[in-house]
């Protein structure tokens, strides 16, 4: 296949991370430089925007602010959870993305997101397919959750992970202060898989993390909760635990469903979050009076300040590939990462067809947690630290950092 001349569209979707912008970066600043890509738009909160003709001339933006993209978290084009149905089922939204592809001569889209969003990826290609119209359609992988099946690891997994190893690291030191008894319960993002929870072991690495660790691939005890908790409390007087908010019972129960009922997200997905404040509270009726319940809740997805500087140059690598890969004439596939043999870490990127990949789980091996099913082993920590290696931080204005800021000129027809 040649080149194929057209306009370009990215989108980004799902939750926000601090390495998401740098893909756009990747993406938008490869795509103005390809001579065959005749226009390159971002949509306004993801496939949404382009259902809505709602969209950005990016050749409009100041180079210096497409740069600070690379050290600004968050969604700067913003986000949308909006699944799309399938085409058998609902031609509505295919025929009207057909009718914005077609209006603005749209041969390039680049979606960046999770699970849900290579799915999006997935459908819009096919259905482009099955009309003829042809488009190249390329995934950009992101999650802090690290789930996507078929990668290494996911940009925005490495930051995270590094936020939360230095805050528990942090949380760790304050919990030793006084010279009285006391219980913290850390609870960390993930729904069915429990990378951002094992983060907390790198903090145990460097001698100041968690005592226990549960993560959802496992079913979670609160008997074995309460006697591994005792025993510790009973020796050292304290305690820190790291705990998954998607932990569940044998019976599938969430730890948050037994103190609340879950309301649920756009896709269907439980609402979860409460896990440390319901074990805090049933640890100090049965264990201690002094417990503290910590949910890093938010702060997690967009800590830029600490974010790794080996996520932020993938982020933008895999942003910067699918445009190469896509003008090259490859199509249906999502940019992902396949670490070399050796002790040095080097990843090499790969295509994954989206087929595979779409609303397909990875979720942590079994022999990378320990035979308690308490906490991690040394595979983990091997595959874990070289992701969180160097510091990224975003150029500094008044001791505060100074973030992109996007004309976000609306592309007119």
């Amino acid at each position: 296949m040649g080149n194929l001349t057209g306009a370009c569209m990215f989108g980004q979707s799902g939750g926000p991370t601090s390495v998401i912008n740098s893909s756009a970066a990747g993406v938008i600043q490869e795509a103005l430089k390809q001579e065959c890509i005749t226009a390159v738009y971002g949509a306004a909160h993801g496939i949404k925007g382009v259902l809505d003709e709602n969209f950005y001339d990016m050749s409009k933006e100041d180079t210096y602010e497409l740069d600070l993209l690379k050290t600004t978290p968050s969604s700067e084009l913003g986000s949308v959870r909006y699944k799309l149905k399938s085409a058998d089922e609902d031609e509505t939204d295919y025929k009207r993305l057909l009718e914005v592809f077609e209006k603005y001569n749209i041969r390039y889209f680049f979606y960046n997101g999770g699970n849900d969003s290579m799915d999006t990826c997935n459908k819009v290609s096919k259905y482009m397919q099955k009309v003829g119209y042809e488009c190249r359609v390329m995934g950009v992988p992101k999650t802090i959750d690290n789930d996507l099946w078929g990668t290494d690891h996911c940009p925005g997994y490495g930051s995270a992970a590094k936020y939360i190893a230095t805050s528990t690291m942090e949380v760790y030191k304050d919990a030793r202060v006084y010279d009285t008894g006391m219980i913290t319960v850390l609870e960390i993002m993930g729904r069915n898989a429990g990378w951002l929870t094992a983060a907390a072991a790198l903090a145990s690495y460097k001698g100041c993390g968690p005592d226990l660790i549960y993560l959802p691939e496992l079913p979670f005890s609160m008997e074995k909760f309460l006697d591994e908790t005792n025993k510790i409390y009973k020796e050292q007087g304290k305690v820190i635990i790291a705990v998954s908010e998607g932990c569940k019972d044998e019976q599938g129960r969430y730890i948050a469903e037994m103190g609340a009922n879950l309301s649920t997200d756009s896709f269907g997905h439980a609402q979860l979050g409460g896990a440390a404040s319901i074990l805090a509270n049933i640890a100090k009726e049965k264990i201690a009076s002094k417990v503290r319940g910590i949910e890093f809740s938010l702060l997690q997805r967009c800590a830029a300040h600490v974010a790794s500087q080996t996520d932020v140059n993938e982020a933008y690598l895999a942003g910067q590939m699918a445009v190469k890969y896509a003008v090259e004439g490859k199509t249906d596939y999502m940019v992902a990462f396949e670490r070399a043999e050796g002790t040095e870490y080097k990843c090499n990127i790969k295509l994954i067809n989206l087929t595979d990949v779409a609303n397909t789980e990875k979720k942590i091996p079994r022999e990378w947690i320990n035979k308690e099913g308490n906490g991690l082993t040394e595979d983990f920590i091997k595959y874990a630290l070289p992701l969180i290696q160097g510091e990224s931080c975003a150029p500094i204005e008044d001791g505060l950092p100074r973030f992109s800021k996007l004309k976000k000129v609306l592309a007119k027809k």
